[in-house]
């Protein structure tokens, strides 16, 4: 076991663990927890976000709204969502997940099966700290069609293509808005208040979308 600390997030890695063991701790371990866990290749990854980890997602996930709502987008959070694939031994849990393009398809569902249900169209994960399992795999591996990382600074946005993740600049589910552009709000929402900064968020994206529509 080895366990990497930092004043965002904490990571312990358990290996060579079975895929039933990883089940079994999830069922036993419940919903109604903090740390979040990926399962690939036998070795099971625990985060617990702190405080500057958790303030970023749920920054992200308010602004994530306000792209859906300017850009006339339905929506459906599934937030750290349990993503398992028995036929492919993997799983994780990403700290925010949402149903966009598919949305309508898991709208009244209370509890989602990814072997009949689509997986989630955008998932996001914080990561001020080195992920011990690499996510760009285990979230192409099931099927994710968009992918972001946030390192505290920088958002990357990756795109699936032929079954491996593409970095590229603009996002294909906001494709008029610079999202690369996010980090720059949540900076500002530390010295501005976070009900502030969505304001003058949703005021840029407008920009961004009249501009867009002008091109």
């Amino acid at each position: 076991m080895v366990t990497t600390a930092t004043p965002a997030e904490t990571r312990v890695l358990l290996e060579n663990i079975s895929w039933q063991t990883f089940k079994t701790m999830l069922a036993e371990m419940g919903s109604e927890r903090k740390n979040r866990l990926a399962y690939d290749n036998g070795t099971i990854e625990i985060m617990t976000p702190l405080m500057p980890h958790e303030n970023s997602n749920r920054l992200i996930e308010g602004l994530v709204v306000v792209l859906c709502e300017e850009l006339g987008l339905e929506i459906k959070r599934a937030g750290s969502l349990t993503l398992t694939r028995d036929d492919l031994e993997r799983g994780g849990e990403p700290d925010s997940s949402y149903y966009i393009q598919n949305e309508f398809l898991v709208r009244g569902k209370e509890n989602i099966d990814l072997s009949t249900d689509p997986p989630p169209d955008l998932v996001l994960e914080v990561e001020y700290s080195r992920p011990k399992i690499d996510k760009l795999q285990l979230y192409a591996a099931i099927g994710i069609p968009e992918f972001w990382r946030y390192n505290g600074s920088v958002l990357r946005i990756y795109k699936l293509e032929s079954g491996q993740y593409l970095e590229v600049q603009v996002s294909p589910t906001f494709t008029p808005v610079a999202v690369r552009e996010m980090p720059r709000f949540i900076q500002e929402s530390k010295q501005n208040g976070e009900i502030t900064t969505t304001r003058a968020f949703r005021t840029w994206v407008r920009g961004q979308i009249s501009d867009s529509a002008q091109e």
